[in-house]
């Protein structure tokens, strides 16, 4: 078989390179070159010489990877199999193909537009369908849309949007679309919104996210009364967030009845490639048109999106751009036809069977669980009260139809919310706080956010619905062919969902008991930020009434940021944090989720003992500061005034160098000055003939001693736990305040002695003039920071071996 050297090398070429930017880091690479490049945000001029094919890969994969940092986990990326690397081949051929001459460019690309269209036309079931391929999934749409316009306005085509001004087209959508679709549309087609018209969803009867049937005939006639011309309608197989599949049969007839172009497009149209399909989906293959997304449904990359629709006038189609006379555009379909003929009929059905499969298995799991609810759940209060038989009748056919249209969805949406009753209260959880619902939000989001970590292979992702709220999705059919999802993996999702459970439910129980322990202490304040998924959020207020407001902020913020730090250090389960990055409270402290065996009075008291510690400790180094200033003060005066009454005593005689010398020597003179002492803790300046006298320093103001708990943890037993979950808390309740007060008092600076301080220590003292020194009267020494005469140094020198007792003094 003769074979193209040019495909073969491409082929090699793409397999190649492959390898080299799956690799991802390679381990022989030097890290200092790799930081070197990942730090060079301006690229280098272009070589002459050009590089080769290895360095330019090389160059790429840098670039893909020049934001990871070692110590942080890279981000899944898609699991590009075999069928990946044909859709990637898919569009290197592309680029060789067109250069072929215009004739046999023509045939291979009508034989690739031709295949790829009739084999997705059975596939999907939708027969005598054309196919148009585009890379962004709202193009197609938008090219029917000029189709139908085309269509029904005759004159466009030479008039333009002049013949629009005669009867105002409309086009209708779900309220549960895309968000943004309809206002895309508009700008596209040069349309006002007032062309554009959202219907409701069921409010009373039915599935709460699929359209309201009767109220969009009532909004159709009104605008064929107003003179308007119904132009398209876009329903879901599958809405966007919750899965749901809008009653398609019923739609098809409105449609037809007002000559309207039904659209289709969703997730759940992958499930018509399966034998067995739902009658409610079936409803699609008689659409006017539908829109496939083949890339997440089968983990192709890079492959195109396909619509699919019926119309009979090619001069139209090509006017609205649906076909095109140009062959290259043609050539969009080569990655899906390689993609197609590589995975075959069987291939496809079992990629979204396991799809399916996958999504039936959560639900069936988590129907198990309690506190766990899934979308599509009826409530009775919203059935009104029918007299009659007509009730049971109403009421059997809408659970019917809500568990149908819940069990044929690919898409399990659930979340978290508590049944059971709070102890406190007695009753529901439901409502027995304000602010409950967006509290169960955070929770919710936060369980997401944990079992996507956890089971990164599950590709669960938060989603926001109207009535519902906060949910988590599982949606299989847009992502377990990428990430790889298995059955393991959903039994690991249950696992950990089941684990995670009761963690949300002792939060959501415990906040209270929080708030009235906060709500308990003076210096503690609490603040009500529905959005953290925790156990709440506290600030310390500092007892400090005369600093003005911008002083007090500084207070709060440096003590709390203080007070962050040393909880962050304790041997505890809890994590303390500032909340969320751009949350409305700043300067706080945020506790993370709470077990069941968590003693929520001792922690609030070790809060505020750690805070009340923390604001003592800062007032006294303030109160220090002030007193040292002042006792030095008053020290210098002092010196200043025994130095002059030194110099009366002594005489001007005793100041000349060698008389006062020859004078000292016969006539020794008996000073009557004392030395000093400056005691810190009391910020006085006392004498220093108490220190001598005793050969000890006498003790001023005495360490306050903190009041200590008799019982204490046991061995093994970290902070803020009781001894267990549903025994006695006689042990915390004992030990929660000797906890917090043991930590508080070895957090109290230690006793500082008192400063000695010479007589000639200050600089403005006269100098004295050097004279032998007489035993009875020595000069004052300074060493080692403790001032005294040189005879007091001699009489505190203890024999070897034996140690003066000495006195603390001070705090």
């Amino acid at each position: 078989m003769m074979v193209d050297p040019t495909l073969a090398e491409m082929g090699k070429n793409l397999n190649e390179a492959m390898k080299i930017l799956e690799d991802g880091r390679k381990a022989s690479e030097p890290d200092a070159d790799r930081r070197q490049f990942s730090r060079c945000s301006i690229p280098g001029p272009l070589q002459g010489d050009g590089q080769d094919v290895a360095s330019i890969l090389q160059l790429v994969q840098n670039l893909m990877h020049e934001d990871e940092e070692e110590d942080k986990p890279s981000h899944r990326m898609q699991n590009v199999g075999e069928q990946g690397h044909m859709a990637l081949l898919g569009h290197s051929l592309a680029a060789y193909i067109s250069v072929l001459d215009r004739e046999r460019l023509r045939k291979l690309i009508t034989r690739i537009a031709s295949d790829t269209t009739l084999w997705l036309c059975r596939l999907f079931r939708y027969e005598s369908g054309s196919a148009y391929y585009h890379e962004d999934d709202r193009e197609g749409l938008l090219k029917v849309c000029r189709l139908v316009i085309n269509t029904r306005y005759e004159d466009y085509s030479t008039e333009g949007y002049t013949v629009l001004n005669s009867r105002q087209p409309v086009i209708y959508q779900s309220a549960t679309c895309r968000p943004g679709l309809g206002q895309h549309l508009c700008s596209q087609l040069g349309l006002p919104l007032s062309s554009l018209c959202t219907v409701p969803c069921n409010t009373m009867f039915g599935s709460q996210h699929q359209m309201d049937i009767a109220l969009l005939d009532k909004l159709i006639r009104e605008d064929v009364e107003t003179g308007k011309l119904p132009l398209l309608l876009i329903a879901n197989a599958g809405t966007p967030g919750a899965g749901h599949t809008d009653k398609l049969g019923r739609l098809k007839e409105l449609c037809e009845q007002y000559g309207m172009w039904l659209h289709i497009e969703g997730v759940i149209l992958a499930t018509l490639a399966l034998g067995e399909v739902s009658s409610p989906v079936t409803a699609a293959t008689s659409s006017d048109s539908m829109t496939l997304t083949l890339g997440p449904w089968l983990g192709l990359p890079a492959v195109p999106a396909v619509t699919l629709y019926r119309h009979e006038d090619p001069a139209l189609s090509l006017a609205a751009g649906l076909t095109s006379s140009q062959p290259v555009e043609k050539l969009r379909a080569l990655p899906l036809w390689l993609s197609l003929q590589y995975l075959g009929h069987d291939g496809i059905v079992e990629k979204i069977r396991h799809a399916v499969e996958l999504s039936q298995q959560l639900l069936e799991k988590l129907k198990t669980l309690a506190s766990i609810k899934t979308s599509g759940v009826v409530s009775l209060s919203r059935i009104p009260l029918i007299s009659g038989g007509s009730l049971r009748d109403l009421l059997g056919s809408l659970i019917l139809s809500i568990v149908e249209d819940e069990l044929n969805s690919p898409v399990v949406v659930f979340r978290f919310s508590q049944e059971t009753s709070a102890e406190s209260s007695g009753g529901s959880v439901e409502g027995y706080f304000a602010g409950e619902r967006e509290v169960l939000d955070s929770l919710n989001r936060w369980l997401c956010e944990r079992l996507a970590q956890l089971v990164p292979a599950s590709g669960v992702d938060i989603v926001e619905l109207e009535d519902e709220g906060t949910c988590v999705r599982f949606t299989p059919l847009m992502t377990a062919a990428a990430l790889g999802t298995q059955r393991c993996d959903v039994d690991l999702l249950v696992e950990r969902l089941t684990e995670l459970v009761p963690v949300l439910n002792c939060t959501l129980r415990l906040r209270l008991d929080f708030r009235e322990e906060v709500y308990r202490h003076s210096a503690l304040s609490y603040i009500e930020d529905l959005s953290w998924p925790g156990l709440g959020a506290v600030r310390y207020e500092p007892r400090i009434e005369e600093l003005n407001d911008s002083k007090r902020q500084l207070e709060v913020e440096k003590i709390n940021s203080e007070l962050l730090v040393k909880l962050g250090d304790l041997d505890a389960d809890l994590i303390f944090s500032t909340g969320l990055e751009f949350g409305p409270e700043k300067d706080c402290i945020f506790i993370g989720m709470a077990t069941e065996d968590l003693d929520v009075a001792e922690l609030v008291d070790m809060i505020a003992a750690l805070g009340r510690d923390i604001e003592e400790n800062g007032r006294l180094l303030e109160n220090m500061t002030e007193v040292v200033r002042k006792g030095i003060q008053e020290a210098e005066l002092q010196l200043q005034k025994d130095n002059q009454d030194k110099l009366m005593e002594e005489g001007v005689l005793r100041q000349i160098p060698l008389v006062g010398s020859v004078l000292n020597w016969f006539s020794p003179f008996q000073s009557t000055v004392k030395g000093r002492t400056f005691n810190l803790a009391a910020g006085s300046l006392d004498s220093t003939e108490p220190t001598y006298s005793m050969k000890a320093q006498t003790g001023g103001l005495a360490s306050p001693e903190t009041p200590t708990s008799s019982a204490k943890r046991l061995p093994g037993q970290r902070l803020f736990r009781r001894e267990g979950a549903g025994g006695s808390d006689s042990h915390s309740e004992t030990s929660s305040v000797g906890q917090a007060e043991d930590l508080s008092r070895e957090r109290v600076p230690q006793p500082t002695p008192p400063y000695l301080v010479p007589d000639e220590a200050v600089s403005m003292a006269p100098e004295i003039s050097e004279t032998p020194q007489v035993p009875a009267k020595p000069e004052p020494t300074q060493e080692n920071g403790e001032v005294g005469t040189q005879e007091g140094e001699q009489e505190e020198r203890q024999p070897e071996g034996q140690e003066a007792p000495v006195e603390k003094t001070g705090r």
